[in-house]
């Protein structure tokens, strides 16, 4: 122990050198360190700042509530569009007409036939017969391409055109 404390005795003076320098050394590198994460931190904040001196983390959560904002509103016109989709099937989606003589001593096609018909072929047949003193004009309604009531050659034929027209 006594050898130990001899050398380092003799050499005291480049050991504090030494250790002297080391400090410095450490001293120098921590100002480097401060400076760096001084410049960081200055980075950061100018980040964060985000547009209009607003706060990037409020800007982030205002989008994203937005987002949410997004989602709901996507959701009620998904369903706004379903019920609408639904009323469409209700609709007169197809429409068919006739014109024709009713009788042979009226010239022109002034009689006629028209269908009008929702997705399931129900609705409506109007019918208007047109003669020299009188004109009548009816409807028959139809279930499923399908009528209560005899329909005539005319009616059937804008009947059967109109079933046979395809949605676009």
């Amino acid at each position: 122990m006594q050898n130990i404390i001899g050398i380092i005795n003799s050499f005291q003076a480049y050991i504090i050198i030494a250790l002297a320098v080391l400090v410095i050394i450490l001293f120098i590198m921590l100002m480097v360190t401060l400076r760096s994460l001084n410049k960081l931190e200055g980075k950061y904040r100018k980040f964060m700042r985000g547009v209009d001196n607003k706060n990037l983390e409020g800007l982030v959560t205002g989008y994203l509530d937005k987002i949410d904002e997004v989602k709901l509103e996507t959701e009620h016109m998904k369903e706004l569009y379903n019920e609408l989709n639904l009323k469409l099937k209700e609709c007169v989606q197809k429409v068919s007409i006739v014109r024709y003589r009713a009788f042979e001593d009226v010239g022109s096609d002034l009689s006629f036939s028209i269908a009008l018909l929702d997705e399931s072929n129900s609705g409506v047949i109007i019918t208007g017969i047109y003669g020299r003193n009188e004109s009548t004009t009816y409807a028959k309604p139809i279930d499923r391409g399908i009528s209560r009531y005899e329909l005539s050659q005319e009616e059937d034929q804008v009947l059967q055109e109109c079933i046979n027209k395809t949605l676009k």
